[in-house]
């Protein structure tokens, strides 16, 4: 079997949970081969991991790199390209009413509109030319009057144009051949497997690990662009993770949380099967003892959505309490998020906790970090199910975590989870564990019991396994008989959760 793994601004440039997952994948099955189709910034990245034995290649697509002149629709064929990019347009800028019959045949409109634009791009077309042309930001300019009365600035149409085009730019690459299409999560990532769809009829499984959607509206709440250009983007994201759904054959998202964003957004629940990321227990020891000092770990990386400020703001009132408290704060900046990485150290040091919070750096081995703590926490506002919890959790280390995607699911009685953006909750859950040292022991057992019947990496590979069997099995597009036998059955683990202080229930079944 060949498979292609689709993945964006991650494996192999980058390190974290989703990498760490798409070395997992690659390497717990060596009787099959792989292709990495990697969606970069600018193709200057270089790769942070060691090349499995069974990678046949490696495919990089820069999305944001310098723009190479590339051929604008003309005579014929830009009327078709017009047609195309107003259908594209209208499903962008018609206000979304979730699960409507109207919304779901603009989702069904989009994802012929992007058909066209790859047909456009397998004739030797360009689409960042295309939607940068005066034709197309008058059509831009025309649609965002028409549909929503916005009278944009030429400026702000062009802005908007380009980001599109670089958006676009994975239809343009040629997909590899292969007998199935793996993306590791919903965005652009499925612009590489809609193409191999199209081109070769290939099955595509789409894993999520955190939601994609609900990230760039985190992402675009900050950014600086004009309120009806943010809007307008915001809409080709949405449009795209619904035709994400639509197209693909199997979700697999790694949280019930997951899910329910799924089907809420449209897709089908008989495509949906709730896949837990697993770890490899051998490799997460159980610590045998705790570090002297009362000590808070956090692993990850040093990013915006990990939220990290929340957690030193937290740590500044952990150490009015508990005497001796330190925070080790393990992980690096990725590329863009130098500044982010930098407000944090400042942050410690307007707080006074320069003594006593330190950034360690990116760390040989997980390992290392995890025994390092009494306790591990993740304060993110937004994750999937995230690798770093389970493997602190196999290392029998008590959580404290915010409540976001999946991780209740990951914690339930091995620690407590709070809200997130919230420092004085983040703080209440610390002391507690660092002081009652009882019931932190009860929740680190907990921790290692529920990775071992729940979480192991064996587990998630079986389930991957016939996931794959089932779809190349199957003749393609017999996608209705496919998702009748597959047989994937996921028991889904008990999430009772303990709480402290001001907690969101456990399961909330509204998206937002």
């Amino acid at each position: 079997m060949k498979i292609a793994l689709v993945s964006e601004g991650t494996y192999p440039y980058a390190v974290g949970g989703v990498s760490t997952w798409c070395d997992q994948l690659i390497r717990g099955f060596p009787e099959y081969r792989w292709d990495m189709v990697a969606l970069t910034v600018d193709g200057t990245e270089r790769p942070l991991w060691s090349t499995p034995a069974n990678l046949d290649a490696l495919h990089r697509i820069p999305v944001w790199g310098s723009r190479r002149p590339g051929r604008a629709p003309a005579g014929a064929q830009a009327e078709r390209f017009a047609a195309a990019y107003e259908t594209l347009l209208a499903a962008m800028l018609t206000p979304p009413e979730i699960r409507s019959s109207a919304t779901a045949v603009w989702q069904s409109r989009f994802l012929l509109g992007l058909r066209a634009v790859y047909d456009f791009a397998t004739a030797g077309g360009d689409p960042y030319a295309a939607v940068t042309t005066n034709q197309s930001i008058s059509q831009l300019l025309d649609a965002a009057r028409k549909l929503r009365g916005w009278e944009l600035e030429l400026a702000e149409a062009a802005y908007a144009a380009d980001v599109l085009g670089h958006l676009l730019r994975p239809l343009a690459a040629a997909p590899p051949r292969c007998d199935l299409v793996h993306a590791s999560m919903n965005g652009l990532s499925m612009l590489v497997a809609m193409a191999a769809k199209w081109r070769d009829g290939t099955p595509v499984v789409m894993s999520e690990h955190g939601i994609y959607l609900r990230e760039r509206y985190l992402e675009y709440m900050d950014c600086d662009a004009p309120p009806a250009v943010r809007t307008l983007l915001l809409g080709f994201f949405r449009s795209l993770a619904a035709a994400g759904y639509l197209i693909s054959d199997v979700l697999a998202p790694h949280s019930d949380y997951n899910r329910r964003w799924q089907h809420q957004f449209g897709a089908d629940p008989d495509r949906i099967w709730t896949m837990y990321n697993g770890v490899e227990l051998d490799q997460f020891p159980v610590a045998e003892g705790e570090p002297a000092e009362p000590t808070v770990v956090y692993l990850g990386r040093i990013n915006p959505l990990k939220d990290v400020h929340t957690l030193i703001r937290a740590f500044a009132t952990v150490r009015t309490r508990v005497r001796g408290a330190r925070l080790r704060i393990f992980g690096a900046a990725g590329p863009g998020d130098e500044a982010y990485a930098a407000s944090c150290r400042q942050l410690a040091e307007d707080l006074g906790l320069a003594r006593w919070v330190t950034f360690e750096g990116s760390v040989d081995s997980p390992v290392t970090a995890y025994h390092a703590g009494t306790v591990v926490t993740l304060t993110s506002i937004s994750e999937g199910f995230p690798v770093a919890v389970v493997e602190a959790m196999a290392c029998g280390r008590a959580m404290v975590c915010t409540n976001v995607g999946g991780v209740s699911e990951a914690v339930a009685d091995a620690g407590f989870v709070v809200a997130p953006r919230d420092p004085l909750a983040v703080a209440d859950a610390l002391t507690k564990l660092l002081t009652d040292h009882g019931l932190r022991r009860r929740m680190a057992r907990t921790a290692r019991e529920r990775v071992t019947q729940w979480f192991t990496l064996a587990d998630s590979l079986h389930a991957y396994r016939q996931v794959y069997e089932a779809l190349v099995a199957q003749p393609h597009p017999a996608v209705a008989a496919q998702q009748r036998q597959l047989p994937v059955a996921t028991v889904r683990p008990a999430t009772r959760l303990r709480v402290i202080g001001r907690v969101p229930l456990a399961h909330i079944e509204e998206v937002a």
